[in-house]
């Protein structure tokens, strides 16, 4: 039978799957700005720390006029106030590690135009017997001449890496001097969600990991096995928490969902004839539980929608920003918790292995996480060195096994005379990673020798430089 508005009960059933990703110039999309329950995801939130000071000032203004229907879930809550210091100490991280960075590039630079001469060189020597041009060729771009043609560009570099000190954001003053915390904390007021009980967290992430991530129904089946069956079910426990939320609101039948992730537990990858859209089963089954209808947007969508619907004012350099860190956001990091539990390229652990000077064979397999975590260190810390080249498409890896600091940056990790005196050279200076440790002390004699050289040069190349 024909639906009485005239829509057939299959194409009105199934509507989700029949169209696209929601264009943005839909009908009803200025609906979803004034009317709809919105939710920021953890990462635009956490994204506040990462713009200039005058684009966050923006970015907080436009987000002040959907104020009264901003909604902040405990999920979300946990993760940007778990989550600030690691943004805080990236950033750190990144800008200390700036300099050498560059120094490392420019050598790569000096290395390949070195082997273009050679190439040259041997074509010479190969197909015309010119030994005295390929001579000349020598003595005319050799390292000494590459460096003096660089040497202007490479100071200017480096004094304007060198400057981008002042716009660093110190973790160890991140508790009496946060620049966003307060700010998000008063955009939201009263309108966070409590706690859920222990047991109805402990039945979600259940369903999570036995029925829901084995059979890929969307949000968040892509992080099985990442860390803990809670840490892993993160995306399903929010997803879980504005649906309830949606169902139980008498006011608003709408929910606008705000996100950098684009992965393919939340969007549905493209084939022929289709691109990539959100999951149409995620708009469905809001509707079924909640009789809401769902739109899903990246940040830049999302601020523009604002700017052309509630006329907030927001600069063209500013969405430069809002764009560039949604596409930082893509790039996959490999930190201590993911090392774990991923394992790496056989390639890739192969170079690193290499260019260490060890043998694959250095741990046992019945190590699995410690051989994993250690793979992805070797990986990131021949690469910080210098001392092979870059896969494409490789991982960031920010993995240090020591670190000098007044306080160790976790309780678990160690002071660095738990090393053997003679062989680590930073006994009463450091502080040693946990995982390093165990490492170190399950490895032979020569091969234990190299991985503390190796992690005694990383530790020298995050040390910031004096004056």
């Amino acid at each position: 039978m024909q639906d009485p508005g005239g829509e057939l009960p299959l194409i009105k059933q199934y509507r989700d799957w029949l169209q696209g990703s929601p264009p943005e110039d839909s009908p009803d999309r200025s609906d979803f700005f004034t009317q709809a329950v919105i939710v920021l995801d953890t990462n635009i939130l956490l994204s506040l720390y990462e713009y200039t000071p005058a684009a966050r000032e923006q970015v907080l203004n436009a987000l002040k006029s959907v104020q009264k229907q901003l909604w902040l879930p405990h999920q979300v809550a946990l993760e940007f106030v778990r989550g600030r210091h690691r943004v805080i100490a990236e950033r750190a991280k990144a800008l200390k590690d700036a300099p050498n960075s560059l120094n490392r590039q420019l050598g790569e630079a000096n290395k390949a135009i070195i082997g273009a001469r050679e190439f040259v060189q041997g074509l010479l020597i190969k197909y015309a017997r010119d030994t005295q041009t390929s001579d000349n060729l020598a003595s005319k771009i050799s390292s000494q001449a590459i460096d003096a043609l660089l040497s202007e560009w490479k100071k200017e570099l480096i004094e304007l890496v060198k400057g981008l000190k002042a716009h660093d954001l110190a973790p160890a003053s991140m508790n009496a001097n946060d620049p966003v915390l307060p700010q998000v904390a008063e955009l939201f007021g009263s309108n966070i969600a409590d706690p859920p009980d222990p047991t109805e967290v402990r039945r979600r992430v259940n369903e999570a990991s036995s029925y829901r991530f084995p059979n890929k129904i969307p949000p968040g089946f892509s992080d099985t096995g990442k860390g803990t069956p809670l840490s892993a079910a993160g995306d399903f426990l929010l997803w879980e928490e504005v649906v309830l939320f949606v169902a139980a609101s008498s006011e608003r039948n709408r929910l606008l969902f705000v996100s950098h992730d684009t992965k393919e537990d939340w969007y549905e990858p493209e084939e022929l004839g289709r691109g990539r859209r959100p999951w149409p089963s995620l708009a469905s089954e809001l509707r079924t539980r909640a009789n809401a209808e769902l739109r899903i947007e990246t940040p830049g969508q999302f601020y523009r929608g604002v700017n052309r619907f509630l006329n907030a004012e927001i600069a063209d350099e500013t969405y430069e920003e809002i764009d560039r860190a949604a596409e930082a956001s893509k790039e996959i990091t490999i930190t201590e918790q993911e090392a774990g539990h991923t394992t790496p390229p056989v390639e890739l652990t192969l170079s690193a292995y290499e260019a260490a000077g060890l043998h694959v064979s250095i741990l046992s397999n019945d190590l699995p996480d410690l051989l994993n975590t250690l793979n992805w260190w070797l990986i990131g810390v021949t690469a910080q060195l210098g001392r092979r080249s870059l896969f494409d498409n490789e991982p960031i890896v920010s993995l240090a096994a020591a670190t000098r600091s007044a306080m160790p940056p976790d309780p678990a990790w160690l002071p660095g005379n738990c090393l053997r005196l003679g062989e680590w050279p930073y006994q009463s200076s450091s502080w040693i990673a946990p995982w390093f440790a165990q490492i170190v002390n399950s490895t032979s004699p020569t091969d234990r020798r190299v991985i503390q050289r190796l992690a005694a040069q990383q530790l020298d190349s995050t040390t910031p430089e004096e004056g």
